[in-house]
């Protein structure tokens, strides 16, 4: 989106329109649409503009349910938005730790401070590009305590607030670019920068991506992954009263099934790699990112089957929101003629083919299969110790 693109969008006609438009659902309720809205006498422009934000606002729910109705996107800018069930987990953070004021820098369009806004806290609200904050001022006007300015984030006057979030720009300048940068130096603001601030206040987080170089981690700093279900979504860094006493590395998964963590007060060491046994758990990735994969095989009860696959191994079926747990029902070659047999011998022709520590695609090898069962199963295809094996096996949810 330009300048005049928002000039557009930012008109009572527009809102209006967008406020009115019925639903679509394929490509040729669009087309009537927009005979409709052109013979109506909207100018093409309008209802180009129009239709984009509808379909943004439709691909929002997903990060912010029915808040995305009466809000406004860039399409990189909902790329980049924190979801609002995370945003909510950051802005407990500050309540928590007492904070009132709080500055969100690089605020984005605003998902952050929403968060912080619903819970009462006054929110100072800053972003570099003009038309990310133009829409963010829009999406945060039903919150009188929150100002958001056009600005740079190394340049705000940070003495009248108690707490500070940043979530650096890891892309190049711009809404409409997607290339990262992976240099910290480069991101902006730094994380130098970053990490300043957040030390500078009461209480101070910041955001990275899930797979930031962990040797970027300051010794202060809680460090903790999310997950919403089995996606990675983040890497949150916290300082201060923000940060959880004797907590260095925690993974936090959000399901439907409600919040789970898994805390600690610095990477847990590695459990003992062991023989295969009945049970095999392959570990969320937050918990992986965390490097909590030894604390949780312990909890299991069980043992690595390779020292650098992080599949654990137990004779106990345990679930755990931390893993998902599987039952290994045969152990065969990584040989496509010796799966299919042993498939049929299950009556498994729906699979599910994971593989972990060898290198195979597995959309590729699935065409080698012969698949003629009626049941579910999964196919994991790794490593045990030199060997290169073939699980045949089925989930611990499905066990009856």
């Amino acid at each position: 989106m330009d300048a005049s693109e928002l000039t557009t969008l930012l008109t009572p006609e527009a809102l209006r329109l967008l406020r009115d438009l019925p639903p679509y659902e394929n490509e040729t309720d669009v087309l009537a649409l927009v005979s409709r809205l052109r013979k109506d006498g909207h100018a093409p422009g309008l209802v180009a503009t129009v239709l984009t934000q509808a379909r943004l606002r439709k691909r929002a729910g997903a990060k912010f349910g029915p808040f995305a109705n009466d809000m406004l996107f860039t399409q990189a800018g909902l790329e980049q938005a924190t979801r609002l069930e995370v945003a909510a987990q950051h802005a407990g953070r500050f309540a928590r730790a007492g904070c009132r004021h709080v500055a969100d820098l690089g605020c984005g369009l605003g998902a952050d401070s929403l968060a912080l806004a619903s819970l009462g806290l006054k929110v100072m609200a800053v972003e570099r590009d003009e038309v990310t904050a133009a829409l963010a001022a829009f999406n945060l006007s039903a919150f009188p305590d929150v100002t958001v300015t056009h600005g740079d984030a190394t340049e705000a006057d940070l003495t009248c607030v108690d707490g500070v979030f940043l979530d650096p720009a890891r892309r190049t300048p711009g809404h409409n670019n997607t290339k990262r940068q992976m240099n910290a130096d480069d991101w902006s603001p730094s994380l130098t920068f970053a990490v300043e601030a957040a030390r500078s206040v009461s209480a101070g987080g910041i955001k990275l991506g899930p797979g930031t170089d962990r040797e970027l981690i300051p010794d202060d700093a809680e460090a903790q992954w999310i997950a919403v279900g089995d996606d990675v979504v983040e890497m949150g860094l916290w300082f201060g009263s923000a940060k959880r006493e004797d907590i260095a590395r925690s993974a936090l998964i959000l399901s439907s099934s409600g919040h789970h963590e898994l805390v600690a007060p610095a990477d847990a060491p590695d459990a003992p790699v062991g023989e295969l046994a009945r049970f095999v758990y392959e570990p969320n990735g937050a918990v992986i990112r965390a490097h909590l994969i030894g604390d949780l095989a312990r909890r299991l009860g069980g043992h690595m089957i390779d020292a650098s696959i992080a599949y654990i191994t137990s004779e106990t079926a345990s679930p755990t929101p931390f893993a998902r747990g599987y039952e290994v029902l045969e152990t065969t070659t990584v040989d496509a003629k010796t799966i299919s047999r042993a498939l049929a011998s299950h009556d498994m022709g729906r699979v599910e083919i994971k593989k972990r520590g060898i290198d195979i695609d597995p959309a590729e090898f699935r065409k080698k299969l012969t698949l003629t069962g009626s049941s579910d199963g999964v196919v994991i295809l790794t490593r045990a110790g030199t060997r290169r094996v073939a699980l045949i096996a089925r989930r611990i949810e499905n066990l009856s």
